[in-house]
């Protein structure tokens, strides 16, 4: 899984010179993307429409959900199989219980969460949203090379990426 680290520039000349840099840097093409609102981009590796319609935070929201829908429904069955008096299935229910409280803890704990939301009112001012996926390894040093190279840049957080579903 990459690490998708975001950043804010205030127009295209400073994204693309941004861009031609993380190129140098090994970051291949395919991996930086960019969005704008009202403004089309000519020069900036374009986001897929998967991307501008940030369809892993949706993934994100199913799957929580339905973590807690799970824990709901085995908290429910450990009751019912309390009442009754069966030891087996209280304590499968119980595990169930612990395997999406662990699940979920794991995934809020060690997983990055940052949604193009959250640039919303940027983005109608005209900025430009850099997308740049990288490996955890590296999530420091290109985050410290666009702070130290471009002062314009705004650090919009880390998220994260699968590069083979294209989000």
């Amino acid at each position: 899984m990459l690490r998708r680290l975001f950043f804010l520039f205030p127009d295209e000349p400073h994204a693309q010179r941004a861009v031609n840099q993380l190129v140098s840097l090994d970051i291949p093409e395919r991996r930086i993307h960019a969005i704008a609102k009202n403004i089309e981009l000519k020069s900036l590796p374009q986001a897929t429409q998967r991307q501008k319609n940030d369809i892993a935070f949706r993934i994100e929201r199913f799957l929580w959900s339905a973590d807690l829908v799970v824990f709901a429904l085995a908290l429910i069955a450990f009751v019912i199989t309390l009442i009754i008096g069966d030891f087996i299935w209280s304590m499968i229910s119980l595990a169930i219980m612990a395997a999406t409280f662990i699940a979920g803890e794991q995934f809020v704990a060690h997983v990055p969460d940052v949604h193009l939301s959250e640039f919303v009112d940027a983005l109608s001012h005209g900025e430009i949203l850099l997308m740049i996926d990288v490996s955890s390894n590296r999530v420091s040093e290109i985050e410290d090379f666009v702070h130290h190279k471009y002062p314009e840049a705004v650090v919009g957080g880390v998220s994260w990426s699968v590069d083979a579903f294209g989000l």
